[in-house]
Order: C-alpha cells, then structure tokens, then sequence
C-alpha cells in the first residue's frame, strides 16, 4: 500500500483538498516560523526609501523680447540711390558718407544710457531743408554697424517718401497700426536685402493722427518694438516742426531730436521756435545740411577724390 492509500476516493479537486489541506488555509492557519541566523544581513525592503529633497534651481526670470519682422522682403533700388544723391551700401567711401559717419559715432555715444530707448527723431522748421535726406543716409550709416539694426520709419504723414526715395512699395505702416488694434506693426515693416534696415511705412492717413500719435498706445507700441531689443534703433522721419503737431508730439517719445537746418535757407527765428517745441525731454542736436566748403576747409574731399578707397 502506498503512503497515500488512506486519502478516501472522491474526484481530483476533493483529494487535493484532503491531500494539502485547503481548509486550513482559508482558517488562517499561521504560517510556519522561520530561524533566521543571528549573522544574516538585514532584510531589503519592498520599496524604495525616498530620496532627499533637492531643490530646483530657480527659474530665470521672464525678459520680454521684441519681435522679428514678419513683413515681406524687398529690394533697395541702388540706382535710384545713386540718382538721388545718397550713400551707397557696399559702395567707395566718399566725403558724404564720412560725414555721415562722424555724426552716428555721436550719436550712438548719446544714446548709450538712455532710458527712452535707441530712438532719434530727425525733423526740421520747414519742408525742403534736408530733413528725409539726412534720415535715409544715417539709417544706411548706421546699419553698416556691425551689431546694429536699423528701423527707419517714415513719420512724414503729409510727405511719405522714404519708401520711393529706397524703390519700395509702401503698404500699410505706422498708423494703420495705431489705428487698429488687429493690426500686427511686426507685419507693416519692409524687410530689405540690408539684412539690418527696414522700413515701416507711414500708412493711411486721418484726421486724427496727432490725437493717436499722443496716445498711450503709441507709447506702448514703442516699447513693443525696442523691448529687450538693445542693438535696435529706431530712426523717426517727421513732419515739418512748424508745418504740423505730429513732430513735437513724436519728439517726447524719444531720446534725441536731431534737428536739420538748412546753412542758406533758415532762418534764425524759424530755427529758435522750432527749438522751443522740442521741450519733451529729448536731447536736441542740430545738423547743419547745405554747407558750401572750400576746397582747403573741406575735411574729406581731397582725400577721397580719387573714390578708390572701398568702406
């Protein structure tokens, strides 16, 4: 007889339960003691213990930063630069752009520091003195720096015409923008193939133009495009000071009113009221246009005569 011969005959799953005793089990039947030597290394618990706290570093503050412009990309006509008289990028260093570069190195040492923003208005007492002229070749002046970018914003809302003095097709500009709030400025700005110019456009003009120009949005606006931006400077071509508001209402949203005078035409009495409406708070420089030299007083003229000097 086997071992097992007393289990009584029944179906498999009853002599299982004879056999290992399943009923006791389910009883609560304790589970047998174990010896555990007095050597033996400690048991491993179930978990993981947690780790010490380590704190995150903290987080760097949040700099808003001006926006890249979205709008779209054109050419500058260099012949039409040529015909008009201006500095040509890429082109031989002449009288004209030396001059040019002597009044951005002061400006440039007049804006560090400032709290409004790399912004210069360039106006004048009244229309015909050089005003878009000197606006157009120090932007191109400028944005042969190499760590510059230049916005050149035609605020002549009677006169645009910087966009066709470059050989750009305007499209909507500065005041669309303030007009609109749907309106992105980011859009309104012309892109050039001088990777560091554009041009925002004057836009479509109104009655109250003045009026938006004195707004907070204006000033938000401003700040909207400079922010975070210090390489950014922002050339303002204005209105005539005695021509029309906008140019004083402009002046008091930038750091320097470079105000141009024409040698041979202006008056002393236009040049001291246009003065006395620049009292915003910017600095005001004068520059002089239209000065006749001798050929022994002129500082560049000989020198670059020959136009064989590459800038």
């Amino acid at each position: 007889m086997t071992k097992h011969s007393s289990i009584s005959k029944g179906s498999l799953l009853e002599r299982a339960t004879q056999l290992y005793d399943f009923n006791a089990a389910l009883r609560g039947r304790a589970a047998p003691t174990v010896e555990v030597p007095a050597d033996a290394p400690p048991p491993v618990p179930d978990y993981a213990p947690p780790a010490a706290f380590i704190p995150l570093p903290e987080a760097t503050p949040y700099a808003p930063r001006a926006s890249d412009w979205t709008g779209r990309m054109q050419l500058i006509d260099r012949d039409k630069l040529a015909e008009g008289g201006f500095i040509l990028p890429d082109g031989a260093v002449t009288a004209l752009s030396e001059e040019f570069r002597l009044i951005k190195r002061d400006l440039l040492a007049l804006l560090a520091g400032q709290e409004r923003g790399n912004r210069i208005l360039l106006c004048s007492p009244h229309s015909g003195e050089g005003k878009t002229f000197c606006a157009i070749n120090l932007a191109l002046s400028l944005a042969a720096e190499k760590d510059r970018e230049i916005l050149l914003v035609d605020a002549d809302l009677g006169k645009p015409g910087i966009p066709e003095a470059l050989g750009l097709i305007p499209g909507p500009g500065l005041m669309d923008a303030l007009a609109d709030p749907a309106i992105a400025i980011e859009d309104c700005v012309l892109r050039t193939d001088i990777p560091s110019l554009s041009v925002l456009p004057a836009g479509q003009r109104s009655n109250s133009d003045t009026e938006l120009l004195a707004s907070s949005r204006t000033q938000a606006l401003l700040s909207r495009l400079t922010e975070g931006r210090p390489d950014r400077i922002i050339l303002f071509d204005s209105p005539p000071l005695l021509a029309a508001s906008a140019a004083a209402v402009l002046a008091a949203n930038v750091a320097i009113a470079l105000l141009v005078v024409r040698a041979d035409r202006t008056a002393e009495s236009a040049l001291r009221d246009a003065a006395g409406m620049l009292k915003g708070g910017a600095q005001v420089q004068l520059l002089l246009n239209g000065v006749t030299f001798s050929s022994s007083d002129r500082r560049f003229g000989t020198y670059y005569s020959k136009g064989d000097i590459q800038s």
